[in-house]
């Protein structure tokens, strides 16, 4: 899949390769800390050291989004094919994590990132798009998002992209927001 409607150049977006391990957990770290959040503070983050095990034989999925790695800039982690640029994926809410919601029938969105300086240029926007028709297309209905308050790009994106604050929570130092969106 490409994406001709950004301000940089196309994104590419594939599923998840083994071979981008390292360069997803780097993009994890470099998007929280660009965010004003220390990566060792995120609870739960094991799931991006297995991520076919964590999404793909949890009936989820995570997609990449890549860029050539000419046009990345130097902080943008490579890949096999370019420079990765975006990430995300979704899980079965029964399969998320033990202090999340579950609803019957829904899927829930973790790890999104866009690398900071490929920001504002559309990719977050494509790449969600794409995981909203992948968890359509396996039948799930809702789709849930959470994210720390703190992180106001990421409130205003889900708000933008018609997701409904259905909730607020605490965990540790972090407000939460939680977002419904229906599919069907």
């Amino acid at each position: 899949m490409t994406d001709a409607d950004t301000d940089g150049p196309p994104l590419e977006l594939r599923p998840y390769d083994s071979r981008d391990a390292e360069a997803v957990w780097r993009l994890h770290e470099l998007a929280l800390r660009d965010a004003g959040t220390d990566p060792a503070d995120v609870p739960g983050t094991d799931d991006l050291r297995d991520v076919e095990t964590a999404y793909i034989d949890a009936g989820g999925a995570f997609l990449v989004g890549t860029v050539p790695a000419a046009a990345a800039g130097a902080e943008v982690p490579a890949v096999h094919d370019g420079a990765l640029v975006a990430m995300g994926g979704f899980l079965p809410a029964a399969a998320g994590y033990d202090d999340e919601r579950t609803i019957e029938g829904a899927a829930e969105l973790h790890r999104m990132r866009v690398a900071p300086s490929c920001q504002r240029r559309g990719y977050g926007r494509r790449l969600l798009e794409a995981l909203e028709a992948a968890a359509e297309r396996a039948g799930f209905d809702p789709l849930l998002a959470t994210t720390a308050r703190r992180q106001a790009a990421a409130v205003e994106f889900y708000a933008d992209e018609g997701y409904e604050v259905v909730g607020e929570s605490t965990a540790g130092d972090y407000e939460l927001v939680h977002f419904e969106k229906e599919l069907g």
